[in-house]
């Protein structure tokens, strides 16, 4: 298993979303066009790592205009394969999943949430956000009904695999894990996980008094080592 390579680098991919949304906002705006440091300043990005991004799609604007806002959004969403709606499933129904379902931005960017299931009897037959909680051996049935091929999993650790095994063997093809434990995927399967005491601990990391704290370290290290 491995997560799929896309074929753009992939700090280049995790930036994408972030000018398409700074992109859609100017569009509800009805702005035509948008030079590259602007649109680098929305993002909070400099300008020349925002071109390099978009060179990556064939994408290099026009000297003196900027991009066509339109046109860029086109070929940002064709590049993260968001052109089409792609429907979604959560499994695991806790208070992450459940923020999750209820999560009202998903479908407008193309990510409607069709299915919920879970194996606890207490939550199946629950409505959420308009949706029935299913058990989890119905799981396939809705994936073949839908044609939904992502699966959102926010169980407890020691199900996610077993959940996973399930979801790929019933047509599941990419996997956005929640669970506070790594899953593995065969081949052509694409994974993200996210773990987010990681996420809190890398945040942490970037703390702008730990920041200072580390350099004053390093500096007294640095004065002994010399001395």
């Amino acid at each position: 298993m491995s997560e799929l390579e896309p074929p753009v680098p992939a700090a280049t991919v995790a930036r994408l979303p972030l000018y398409l949304r700074c992109l859609e906002a100017l569009d509800a705006e009805a702005a035509p066009t948008v030079s590259s440091s602007h649109l680098a300043a929305l993002a909070g990005v400099n300008a020349a790592k925002l071109r390099k991004d978009l060179s990556h799609l064939g994408s290099y604007g026009t000297r003196g205009v900027g991009y066509d806002v339109g046109n860029l959004m086109g070929e940002i969403r064709r590049e993260l394969g968001v052109d089409e709606t792609s429907p979604v499933i959560v499994i695991g129904l806790g208070n992450l999943g459940q923020a999750l379902a209820k999560h009202g931005g998903f479908a407008g960017r193309g990510f409607p949430i069709v299915g919920l299931f879970d194996i606890d009897p207490n939550k199946i037959g629950q409505e959420m956000d308009g949706l029935i909680v299913q058990h989890l051996e119905t799981v396939a049935n809705t994936i073949a009904a839908t044609g939904g091929h992502t699966a959102i999993i926010a169980t407890p650790p020691d199900a996610a695999q077993v959940v996973t095994d399930q979801l790929i063997a019933a047509g599941i093809t990419s996997v956005l894990n929640f669970a506070p434990t790594g899953v593995v995927v065969p081949d052509g399967v694409a994974l993200r996980q996210v773990d987010l005491a990681v996420e809190l601990q890398i945040l942490s990391y970037y703390r702008p008094e730990r920041v200072a704290e580390r350099d004053a370290g390093r500096d007294r290290n640095l004065s002994a080592a010399t001395s």
